[in-house]
């Protein structure tokens, strides 16, 4: 083996590496549903099975021992307070039924002190401090109104109104800002590894500002849009089929990077519409989670896509074109977090509006850093580095989206 294809094999191993930190795009996250009354709350709490093994606590609905403990934890680091005071838990903490993969456990709150004025959560941030915790409180007189906690901002003061009485707590509280929701979104792209990894494999061959800048326009277009659908509810595609998408997206993006620099052979081509085959095989066995239908239509995608490159003067419109399209499919992965808090009408226009700003703020911030940096090794004459930083790049690239997509697919519900 050369040298060159030492180098490669272990920026593929780093990334297979790097993948287990990474291996799911869905950010941590839980709900909390609350219904005030005059001496305290009731509370319904919801968290997906695999956000509890961070604390050893996933078990199967069966086993009531683990899920008690289970609902005990959460019970423990989600409170009610009353001034300063913490109301009490009374009664038992019981399970409900819930989504597939999700737990759900509900109880109530005593506040002998007064009505409750604020909320506080400490739901796995010990162990992740990037968990995001939706409230929503919903009130004797009909209004809904919700709040991101966060590490940051882990206290929801209740608005106070003398006027409102102890069956409205929350009166005149308009639920989280456009800025919080703007910060939610930054954040969400910042921790979002493979919308990062996609991003950064599309623009690393770009030759010119004009081509980052139509590629990156065609991905915010098609993201935007099928965000806005999901979030409404106009459109609910298959989540597991969408984070194996996601994935593949990154690795046939990658291995574009590699296909384009090595000449053009027919091996990458090859490789990936015979593996794809051979998982749609798979999923009519019964394999897998994801619809033979969707690996079979990757495959002809893929076939097409390079048969297209192949025979194009001008690579980067289709490059243009394939952010579009793989952009479409990264918009439902960014509206899993707006889409679980299912908010209420009047929110959701300032909390889409809000999110895709905070998207784009992030995005925009990552490319306006890689840009520079790419032209910077590309200055030399024989442009060495910067050959060498694609390669490595489009290795590691590749490896985590090839992990991404096969641990989506074919990995435990």
């Amino acid at each position: 083996m050369t040298l060159r294809s030492l180098v490669l094999v272990a920026a593929a191993s780093c990334g297979l590496l790097l993948a287990t930190e990474a291996a799911a795009h869905t950010r941590s996250i839980s709900h909390s549903s609350w219904r005030p009354d005059e001496t305290g709350a009731r509370v319904k709490v919801r968290i997906p099975r695999l956000e509890l093994t961070r604390v050893g606590l996933d078990a199967p609905p069966q086993d009531r021992g683990l899920s008690a403990l289970a609902g005990g934890y959460l019970a423990d680091h989600l409170a009610l307070r009353a001034g300063q005071t913490a109301c009490q838990r009374v009664g038992a903490i019981e399970p409900r039924r819930a989504d597939e993969g999700w737990a759900a456990f509900a109880w109530r709150y005593e506040c002998p002190d007064g009505r409750p004025s604020a909320i506080e959560t400490a739901i796995l941030l010990d162990v992740a401090p990037s968990h995001v915790h939706f409230a929503r409180l919903s009130l004797p007189s009909g209004k809904v109104t919700e709040r991101v906690l966060t590490e940051a901002s882990p206290l929801w003061e209740l608005a106070s109104d003398p006027r409102a009485g102890a069956h409205d707590p929350a009166s005149g509280d308009t639920g989280s800002s456009l800025a919080s929701y703007v910060a939610l979104g930054i954040e969400h792209i910042l921790t979002g590894w493979d919308h990062l990894a996609f991003v950064l494999a599309l623009m690393i061959l770009a030759g010119s500002l004009g081509e980052v800048a139509r590629v990156v326009t065609g991905f915010t277009i098609a993201h935007s849009l099928t965000l806005g659908l999901a979030v409404l509810g106009l459109v609910h595609p298959q989540a597991t089929a969408v984070e194996a998408v996601i994935g593949f997206s990154v690795a046939l993006v990658a291995a574009e990077n590699a296909w384009t620099l090595g000449g053009r052979g027919r091996a990458i081509p090859l490789g990936a519409v015979v593996a794809l085959g051979a998982c749609a095989v798979l999923a009519l066995s019964g394999v897998g989670r994801v619809p033979a239908a969707t690996l079979v239509g990757l495959a002809v995608f893929s076939g097409c896509h390079f048969g297209l490159l192949a025979r194009s003067e001008r690579p980067v419109r289709i490059r243009a074109v394939l952010a579009f399209a793989f952009g479409l499919v990264h918009g439902f992965g960014f509206a899993g977090v707006l889409a679980e808090m299912e908010l209420p009408t009047a929110r959701l226009a300032p909390a889409l509006f809000g999110f895709n700003v905070g998207v784009e703020l992030g995005q925009l911030a990552i490319v306006s850093l890689a840009w520079p940096l790419l032209r910077l090794l590309e200055r030399p004459a024989d442009g060495h580095w910067h050959r060498r930083v694609v390669d490595l790049t489009s290795a590691a690239a590749c490896a985590l989206g090839v992990f991404w997509f096969v641990t989506r697919t074919f990995g435990a519900g």
